[in-house]
């Protein structure tokens, strides 16, 4: 604490905010004890700075009913309060996520939260909480994000909001969504920064030893190739020899080819059918085999990059900066099994 200097952000408000987070059974722990510690330790920070003699935040966990609800992992949480209050008074309302199947039909929550959308500064979910933020209608039209592993079922049920499936967390408007799990500490930590600015957000990432802005999107930690097509399984045969093809020439001409179409036909069924185009894909495809190699031989860079079809070093080393934002030689210093046995 004595190398950490505080000065406050031009918007600064010196207020109290209340967040509620809302839990339910078979909800994600992480969801909702990440954030929870975000602004719990911003409160124990600010009061040892002796810029608050009181907590700045007061973190509420909401549910059904007060008392102990067990999340997936069977680890109990003692809910604070009961969510059906329309009275109830938040600065922000956070919507963990986990196994939501059962809330969907939760008419009671999905009302609730649908009734305090426009009485809250800030609307929040975390992971597969945007379910419930959708099936209330709240993000139609608007910007969201989910956890990598549902983005498929999400886009196919939800099919009017407009979906970043890559990103940590997306804001729009006073509504922000997160991706997977982990990403509600993200989400909290942009939040407070909001708050109070860079500087006490930083000091408490590091205390928590996590990046303040997380380098990269979803997709450096998932399968990254969830784009199958849903209708055809003849498009499937080829996204499936594709992916065991990545050294060779993949121009749309010659995939086209190979499914008896003209280069206009395809690449217009081929985007219909899984939401990017041939290329994308192709260029997706390279990635995780590179990903692969990365992650588990000690082969080198340059090696790898021609292998999976990019010929050179310096254009696998851009289409891993546009895609994942970190370059080959950090993706491989994060995931490696190689170097970590």
């Amino acid at each position: 604490m004595n190398n950490f200097s505080f000065s406050k952000p031009d918007s600064f408000i010196f207020k109290n905010r209340k967040i509620g987070i809302v839990a339910f059974p078979n909800a994600q722990s992480l969801d909702i004890s990440g954030p929870f510690e975000v602004f719990s330790f911003a409160n124990c920070t600010l009061q040892m700075l002796g810029l608050s003699e009181q907590s700045i935040y007061t973190v509420k966990v909401l549910a059904d009913t007060p008392g102990a609800v067990t999340t997936m992992s069977g680890l109990q949480i003692i809910a604070d309060e009961a969510y059906g209050a329309l009275d109830s008074q938040f600065d922000t309302l956070l919507i963990a996520g986990g196994n939501i199947s059962g809330e969907l039909s939760n008419v009671k929550l999905l009302d609730w939260i649908k009734a305090m959308a426009p009485k809250v500064n800030r609307l929040a979910s975390v992971c597969t909480g945007a379910f419930l933020l959708a099936e209330s209608g709240l993000l139609d039209g608007c910007k969201a994000t989910t956890h990598w592993h549902y983005c498929q079922q999400f886009a196919r049920n939800y099919p009017r909001v407009k979906l970043e499936p890559d990103h940590i967390f997306v804001r729009d408007g006073h509504i922000f969504t997160s991706g997977g799990i982990t990403s509600g500490i993200d989400l909290a930590l942009a939040m407070l920064e909001d708050d109070w600015g860079q500087e006490l957000a930083l000091y408490v990432a590091r205390f928590l030893v996590v990046f303040l802005k997380r380098p990269g999107g979803q997709s450096q930690f998932s399968s990254y190739l969830t784009c199958e097509a849903s209708h055809r399984p003849d498009l499937r045969e080829l996204q499936t020899w594709i992916m065991a093809h990545t050294s060779e020439d993949l121009h749309v001409d010659m995939l086209a080819e190979r499914m008896a179409m003209s280069p206009r036909n395809f690449a217009r069924l081929f985007l219909a059918e899984t939401g990017i185009t041939p290329a994308k894909f192709v260029e997706m495809a390279r990635i995780d085999q590179a990903r692969h190699w990365l992650e588990t031989t000690e082969i080198a860079v340059e090696t790898i990059a021609g292998k999976a079809g990019f010929k050179d070093p310096e254009r696998m080393r851009r289409a891993f900066i546009r895609q994942l934002g970190v370059n080959p030689q950090n993706y491989r210093q994060r995931f490696s099994k190689a170097i970590a046995d």
